[in-house]
């Protein structure tokens, strides 16, 4: 008789929940959107209210309403939320504010026991800390999603043995929860989280690791020819990784396995988030089920028949800018007249591949491997055109996991491996994971090996328009000042 299996997978932009059997089908699912971050602040960007558990409860109750199996067997739940996030809770667990986002420039620094409102926290945490205080009502957290400024052994996945990482953080180990290695238990389901979401009370939850590192473990990307690109809000490349050492080109992520570590290239800190933008542009207003993302299936197919270069068009996917380099901005430019919504789709989608093309050839380059596959994960994966564009511009095999959610099934697996559905991690990849399909390189491969220097001139001259601009914008506030 089969048992089941309910994986959580909170992203930046929505909420995806699976329930799948032990051997990686999936019976039921749900997707809810989240709501826009509020950056009304300079500097801030946080998810409404209590945004994020409220998409999950919703999630998990359309899904399992969808279940038409058995749910007495239902043997575990898997969380796996998204990384570099951060939680204020009060001493009841609530939310002493809402949950920073990891675009929020305070993830990057300590915590300030001396800013507006800190002497309200009592609990620091992370976004599957929160939400699996949430679940089971357990002080608890993923050792592998505390990514970014926290006191711990990267080593080791545990809490410093070093005082100054306490000091340097801000965050004393009173105000921390306890850590949990994928696989192991988080707590069991409340009575009162089992009446919002529909689960088993009692069910155990298990810790998985960060969003995507359980993506490359969903996907089947183990070997070090695989490179997983995740193409989500934030795109990154992995590959398996040698240790918790950083690279010139790349970084050390936990991976989804106890004390295993995954290389990660440097990334677009706002891609697929760029689609959903232009999507709001054409298409304001809309629901936050799954019909929210028509409007994305049509411009992928009009963005099919542009062709490869988007007729001048070229997008720079620097929204969002990162801290060591303030002026960077985004730019669309290439304009003249002829182009429409279907050339900025597609200009955005190949500014993802460029960039990322040249990331992973620094990232592999530098570990002295050649990859041999790429690995598509994430909402960006679903567009057939986005999958060609990469076939093309990384002259490789494109292969889809075979689910689309992959962090969903990664999720699952931590379970079943937690909940002893299967023996250990091997035999539970085994029996779960899938390939999906592949798209080979085509035509527009050799036009892609001219546009990539020529895109890499783009993006280097609009990062310099974007300093000098940024630079001298203050002047220009100054002189018209002076002039009222």
């Amino acid at each position: 008789m089969d048992s089941f299996l309910v994986a959580i997978d909170n992203g930046s932009q929505s909420t995806k929940v699976l329930v799948v059997d032990q051997g990686g089908r999936v019976h039921a699912s749900a997707r809810v959107g989240l709501r826009p971050y509020d950056t009304s602040l300079p500097g801030r960007a946080v998810h409404p209210d209590d945004d994020v558990w409220e998409s999950i409860a919703t999630a998990c109750a359309t899904a399992l309403r969808r279940f038409s199996g058995d749910r007495s067997r239902i043997v575990g739940v898997g969380l796996c939320t998204i990384r570099f996030c951060r939680a204020y809770l009060r001493a009841d667990g609530t939310l002493a504010e809402p949950l920073l986002s990891w675009m929020d420039e305070r993830v990057g620094l300590p915590f300030d026991a001396d800013a507006a409102g800190a002497n309200d926290v009592r609990w620091i945490t992370s976004s599957s800390g929160y939400v699996s205080h949430r679940l089971t009502g357990e002080r608890t957290d993923a050792s592998g999603n505390l990514q970014g400024v926290w006191p711990i052994d990267p080593a080791r996945w545990r809490w410093s043995d070093d005082p100054e990482a306490y000091l340097a953080t801000g965050m004393p180990r009173e105000m921390l929860f306890d850590l949990r290695d994928p696989g192991e238990e988080l707590g069991r389901v409340t009575a009162a989280a089992a009446a919002l979401t529909g689960l088993p009370e009692g069910v155990p939850v298990f810790a998985t690791s960060n969003d995507k590192a359980v993506e490359a473990l969903g996907a089947g990307a183990g070997d070090e020819g695989d490179v997983l690109l995740s193409l989500g809000t934030y795109i990154a490349a992995m590959t398996a990784g040698a240790g918790s050492e950083h690279g010139e080109t790349f970084w050390s992520n936990f991976a989804a396995r106890p004390a295993m570590h995954l290389a990660e290239s440097h990334g677009v800190r706002r891609g697929m988030w760029t689609v959903s933008w232009l999507r709001r542009l054409v298409q304001p207003e809309g629901s936050a089920d799954e019909s929210m993302y028509d409007l994305e299936a049509l411009l992928d197919a009009e963005a099919a028949a542009v062709p490869a270069g988007s007729d001048g068009v070229a997008a720079v996917l620097d929204w969002l800018a990162p801290s060591d380099e303030p002026w960077r901005r985004g730019a669309l430019l290439g304009f003249s007249g002829p182009q429409g919504r279907a050339h900025v789709y597609r200009a955005i989608l190949e500014a993802i591949a460029l960039a990322m093309a040249d990331n992973v050839d620094a990232m592999t380059a530098e570990l002295g491997r050649a990859p041999s596959a790429l690995i598509v994960t994430g909402g960006g994966a679903q567009s057939a055109t986005m999958r060609q564009i990469l076939a093309d511009v990384f002259a490789l095999p494109v292969r889809r996991a075979g689910v689309d959610d992959a962090a969903g099934l990664g999720a699952a697996i931590c379970a079943a491996v937690g909940a002893g559905i299967h023996q250990d991690w091997a035999s539970a990849i085994a029996a779960m994971v899938r390939p999906g399909g592949v798209t080979l390189p085509g035509e527009d491969e050799a036009a892609y090996r001219r546009l990539r220097p020529w895109h890499r001139g783009v993006r280097e001259r609009v990062a310099e328009l974007s300093r000098w601009s940024v630079g001298n914008i203050g002047d220009i506030d100054d002189q018209e000042r002076n002039e009222e």
